[in-house]
């Protein structure tokens, strides 16, 4: 498990940058959809798990009293402090910490956000004890992340290439093993969405800056994947070239009772 926090550290810290201005991160709607999804009165004190680049925090923060933004790399933190800073906004402390093992007390938060950053935490169900553990009664859990079909072969295939692009990578979970763990915990589900995205696939290797022989290796996977599976995430080829493929992702919100 350390081993695996370590690489993300070593990922991220090295690639810091390039995630404040990656479009995916920076400019999906999906962010638009969170702060609407948001129940929010403008006093609460949100909490933002695995910050990365900044964005999510940066979205709420006029939206709220105060927020904390967490990560575990001491360099992603330096880069989002930079980017919300630059937006202007003043009521954001920032801290290094583990999702697994928040440092913070008993029933803090109004509002915990998490957005694209789950499918790197070893050890989920730690996570979604903490998330419910720091929330006040009645808080509020915002998911976003991304997700893979309900099907064995394809949950394996997204996994995989995932895993070959960015050792770091520990596991994209399905929608229902998210909407289990989830009211398992006792956070009741009140709404979640499903939506599209599109990777393209140079910018995609370039943001984890994946050596030649690993693209290479990488390439050579999708290529020789069944015509199901070139189908279903419809995976764009021009002259034995990787142009595109569609993954999904969910939005989710949920209750502590």
């Amino acid at each position: 498990m350390m081993d695996i926090k370590k690489d993300v550290q070593q990922q991220f810290g090295k690639n810091a940058g390039s995630y404040v201005s990656s479009p995916i991160h920076k400019d999906g709607k999906d962010l638009e959809k969170m702060t609407e999804m948001a129940k929010l009165t403008g006093q609460e004190v949100l909490l933002d798990i695995a910050t990365g680049g900044g964005h999510t925090a940066n979205a709420f923060a006029p939206l709220v009293k105060k927020l904390i933004a967490l990560d575990l790399t001491a360099e992603m933190l330096a880069a989002a402090k930079k980017f919300i800073k630059n937006n202007g906004h003043q009521n954001v402390e920032y801290i290094q910490g583990d999702a697994e093992k928040l440092p913070f007390n008993d029933i803090s938060f109004d509002i915990v956000t998490c957005r694209i950053a789950p499918h790197h935490f070893p050890n989920l169900d730690a996570f979604i004890e903490e998330v419910h553990r720091v929330l006040k009664p009645g808080g509020q859990f915002l998911l976003d992340d991304n997700v893979v079909p309900e099907s064995e072969e394809f949950d394996q295939f997204y996994n995989t290439i995932e895993k070959i692009r960015d050792y770091s990578h520990f596991r994209a979970w399905k929608k229902s093993e998210w909407i289990q763990k989830l009211e398992e915990s006792g956070l009741e589900v009140f709404e979640w969405h499903r939506f599209e995205k599109t990777f393209h696939f140079e910018s995609w290797c370039m943001n984890m800056k994946l050596p030649d022989s690993e693209k290479t290796h990488l390439i050579k996977f999708i290529l020789e994947s069944s015509k199901k599976i070139k189908d279903k995430f419809r995976i764009v080829i021009q002259d034995e070239k990787i142009i595109s493929f569609v993954g999904e992702a969910i939005i989710l919100r949920a209750v502590k009772r």
